[in-house]
């Protein structure tokens, strides 16, 4: 019996932190840590990789929108912006934004006299902030529980995110990022994208909570007037 106490120590002694979780899917070969997985574990990380990559593109949709943030931060080009972000591994800490992660980040982003580059202060925040609320795991297993406080908190920064983007300006008047566009033609595909995002996190808020038996705490806010959530 204790060899597999000892397997199991080894398989979650695995499961680091991460700046992103993998692209895909492992291969289908056997692996041994599927032992110590329940399939809420493999269902998290299948909405943890869905949400990172609609991540990923609404990035670079914004860098595209605005080539003149990526350009702030110094990069030969938006490819190399966006592997910054999501392929390099930092913990989601970088200098340019004083190390500021999760909300802080986002926070960073709206600011109407932030000279910086906003896509990256999104980017990070939405990112690091999503990873906070999957405790800043790449993998789960059956000793590993998350909060469906944190993923619902999540959800709504998204959203209040996505209100932002499409009313906050800055000192001179302009929106701070430009993303929809009402046309012609019309280009919601940030919306959508945003709406992927909310509709994953919430899922998984939804089964986490039934798993734990916990009440997820609501409360209405103003989009105009809304804050932060925070997540830790």
């Amino acid at each position: 019996m204790w060899r597999w106490g000892w397997l199991l120590i080894g398989l979650f002694g695995c499961a680091g932190q991460g700046t992103a979780p993998p692209k895909s899917a492992p291969a289908a070969a056997f692996n041994p840590a599927v032992l110590a997985k329940s399939t809420v574990d493999r269902f998290a990380e299948a909405h943890q990789r869905e949400v990172f990559v609609s991540l990923r593109r609404l990035t670079e949709k914004l860098y595209k929108r605005n080539p003149r943030e990526w350009k702030k931060s110094g990069q030969p080009s938006l490819e190399a912006a966006l592997s910054r972000i999501y392929d390099t591994p930092h913990q989601w800490r970088l200098p340019e934004l004083e190390n500021r992660r999760d909300i802080e980040a986002l926070s960073l982003a709206f600011r109407p006299d932030y000279t910086g580059d906003r896509v990256l202060a999104l980017s990070v925040g939405l990112a690091s902030m999503v990873q906070t609320a999957f405790n800043d795991k790449v993998a789960f297993f059956v000793t590993d529980e998350l909060d469906p406080q944190r993923l619902f908190n999540a959800a709504r920064n998204v959203e209040i995110a996505a209100w932002k983007m499409n009313n906050d300006r800055d000192v001179d008047g302009n929106l701070i990022l430009l993303s929809n566009d009402m046309g012609p033609p019309r280009n919601l595909s940030f919306e959508r994208e945003m709406g992927r995002i909310i509709g994953g996190l919430d899922v998984l808020s939804q089964v986490m909570a039934e798993r734990s038996q916990r009440v997820i705490i609501t409360a209405a806010q103003s989009m105009a007037t809304a804050v932060f959530l925070p997540i830790k």
